[in-house]
């Protein structure tokens, strides 16, 4: 079952009640909470305020986004004990963590073995908790082709490891489908948004109506699928709360 959501970064200008009310009045069902400025990573007050404003409100927190960068300077796991307890208090299923810091092509055998490493140790220590690791599929980083993806997904082979998928803005609509197929074994939620490049390389925003045939289409790879999982809008054009209830009906169809 797929449902729709909202990453809460798509506003951070906006305050966690604010994000909460405008999900509620796009219809959808819950949010991921972004861990750099909504619920900072330790800041167990907030997260258990912002867990209870999000539940009162019937809608589910979907995950943790953590922006934890794993294999960096984090020996001791100090800092991702801090992520898992804030993740606990909102009561996420999953913390959303990047690959690293280094991209693919600049990734030596011994740093890509460090970062499966660490990925292995966090996985084993969110276990307890009921809390899946799942790695944003991002540019920069060991997951911003596919095959390094895989590659270090099968290098740490832990059952608790998961992982998202976005759509790459330098691939074709096919492409990007076969990566999805790829990852489905894997997959946790998804982020949703319809972008393209300008001539001279650099991203532009458009309404996720633009997308509509190309989103019908990967949402097509996830029907049947067992368990629920969220397709998450993320970053809408120019930022606009106007905008973003209008994507969210464009989802809300391709859903239905």
């Amino acid at each position: 079952m797929i449902c729709p959501g909202l990453v809460s970064v798509t506003f951070r200008q906006l305050k966690p009640r604010e994000i909460v009310d405008l999900t509620r009045k796009a219809g959808l069902h819950g949010i991921e909470w972004g861990g750099d400025i909504h619920v900072p990573h330790g800041d167990i007050k907030t997260a258990e305020e912002v867990h209870k404003m999000t539940i009162d409100s019937g809608l589910s927190v979907t995950s943790y986004g953590s922006y934890y960068r794993v294999g960096c300077e984090d020996d001791n796991f100090d800092l991702f004990r801090q992520v898992l307890e804030t993740a606990v208090k909102l009561e996420a299923p999953v913390i959303r963590v990047w690959a690293g810091t280094k991209a693919s092509s600049d990734a030596d055998d011994k740093y890509r073995e460090r970062v499966a490493w660490c990925s292995k140790k966090i996985a084993e220590l969110a276990e307890p908790a009921g809390i899946n690791i799942s790695f944003e599929y991002h540019g920069g980083t060991l997951t911003d082709t596919l095959e390094s993806a895989l590659a270090l997904y099968d290098r740490i082979h832990h059952k608790n490891i998961r992982s998202y998928w976005q759509p790459r803005t330098a691939l074709s609509p096919e492409e990007n489908k076969k990566e999805l197929e790829s990852v489905l074994p894997l997959l946790s939620n998804i982020h949703v948004f319809h972008w393209t490049l300008d001539d001279h390389g650099n991203t532009l925003r458009h309404p996720l109506a633009d997308g509509r045939e190309v989103w019908k289409n990967y949402l097509s790879c996830l029907k049947g699928l067992p368990d629920k999982r969220y397709a998450l809008l993320e970053f809408v054009e120019k930022d606009d709360p106007a905008q973003f209830l209008k994507d969210a009906q464009v989802l809300k169809e391709l859903l239905d």
